[in-house]
């Protein structure tokens, strides 16, 4: 018959089982949580980065044929409008794709073990209208970037050099956050983000230099 002091030693050792499941349930539900932040976070620096991007090329271009700030902030803000809705409508019909086709899987499983679809079974889904304005509020936030710098600017040399600055400090700060997001080297990750940029303003702007500088 086991002793009083056995009995307790075992409850003892249950207890602390039960205590380290606890623990490793809590920390499953962090690193899950986690990893979902992380994914929405690096979605909302990729569009922030577009954003800033395609605006900036939009105002180099523009302002290597027309030296004037009003045509250039002008462009900047119809790109801005232009991109965050097209980024928009076209995460609303990818995702909206893409809870089509987990929703319908989500029936057949349910279908195979005769369970009924609730309504709290779709809370797991994605979400499209979720998706749309975050992805159109990311590209937003990028593309003020470049304008901020050339809206207050009347001078030519001034401005592209102001536009040019800010936007190649906002490159370097993407591609450092989107290298701690995804887990990359940050100095390989902002110098390869850093370097795109400056090719896509420095095409844009030579490109259009030459188009309207050749009479078309």
């Amino acid at each position: 018959m086991p002793t009083f002091e056995e009995i307790r030693s075992c409850q003892s050792f249950n207890n602390n089982i039960e205590a380290a499941a606890t623990t490793n349930q809590e920390h499953e539900v962090e690193v899950f949580d986690y990893a979902k932040r992380a994914q929405w976070l690096r979605a909302a620096v990729l569009g922030a980065n577009d954003g800033l991007l395609s605006t900036a090329s939009l105002m180099m271009g523009v302002g290597a044929v027309r030296k004037d700030s009003k045509t250039m902030i002008l462009t900047g803000i119809a790109g801005l409008v232009a991109g965050a809705c097209s980024m928009a409508i076209g995460e609303y019909v990818s995702v909206y794709s893409q809870y089509d086709i987990e929703l319908s899987q989500m029936k057949r499983d349910k279908m195979t073990k005769n369970n009924v679809l609730a309504d709290h079974d779709k809370e797991s889904l994605p979400n499209p209208l979720q998706a749309a304005a975050a992805s159109a509020v990311a590209f937003a936030i990028g593309a003020v970037i470049p304008l901020l710098g050339a809206a207050f600017i009347r001078d030519y040399m001034v401005r592209l050099t102001v536009v040019l600055g800010v936007v190649t400090l906002a490159l370097i700060g993407f591609g450092a956050l989107g290298s701690l997001l995804g887990g990359a080297p940050m100095l390989k990750s902002s110098l390869r983000v850093l370097v795109g940029g400056w090719l896509a303003m420095g095409i844009t702007f030579g490109l259009t230099k030459l188009i309207g500088g050749s009479g078309l």
